[in-house]
C-alpha cells in the first residue's frame, strides 16, 4: 500500500511538474558582421516563436554585429521590422559600440533600442533567468 502511494505521489506530482510551463526567455549574443550570422540569429527566433509563440526573445548586439540592424547596411531590414513591429523580439545595441563606430540611433532600423552597454544587458538577463546563445557559425 505504501509503495502505491508513493507510487501515486510521484506520478500526480510529475504530471504537476510538467504543465507547469517553464518561461521561454533567451538573449542572442551577436558580434559578427557576417550576414550568415544575422540570418541564423533571425532563423532562429522565427523558430522559436512558431514551436513557442509566448517566448520573450532579445538580439544582444555589439561590436561588429551592429551592421545587422544598420539601415543603410543591412541585408535583413524588413525581416527585423516584422520581428519588432509585431514585438516578438527586441533587438538592443550597445551604446558603447554606437560611440567607438561615431554612429547615432537615427542610423539603425526604426524600433532597435539603445542600451548603455549589451555585455550588461546579457548578464542582466542571465541573472533573470534568462538563456544565453552567443550567434556564430
Amino acid at each position: 500500500m505504501k509503495k502505491l502511494i508513493v507510487l501515486l505521489f510521484l506520478l500526480f506530482g510529475s504530471i504537476y511538474i510538467y504543465a507547469q510551463k517553464i518561461p521561454y526567455k533567451v538573449i542572442f549574443d551577436l558580434t559578427s558582421k557576417d550576414p550568415a550570422n544575422h540570418q541564423a540569429v533571425l532563423r532562429q527566433a522565427r523558430s522559436i516563436i512558431e514551436s513557442r509563440p509566448d517566448a520573450k526573445l532579445e538580439v544582444a548586439i555589439y561590436s561588429e554585429g551592429i551592421e545587422m540592424v544598420c539601415k543603410e547596411k543591412s541585408a535583413f531590414v524588413k525581416d527585423i521590422e516584422e520581428l519588432i513591429n509585431e514585438k516578438k523580439v527586441a533587438f538592443k545595441v550597445c551604446g558603447y559600440t554606437l560611440k567607438r563606430k561615431n554612429m547615432d540611433e537615427s542610423q539603425l532600423i526604426p524600433g532597435v533600442k539603445v542600451v548603455p552597454d549589451a555585455i550588461y544587458e546579457i548578464i542582466s538577463r542571465q541573472k533573470e533567468g534568462w538563456g544565453y546563445i552567443k550567434v556564430a557559425q
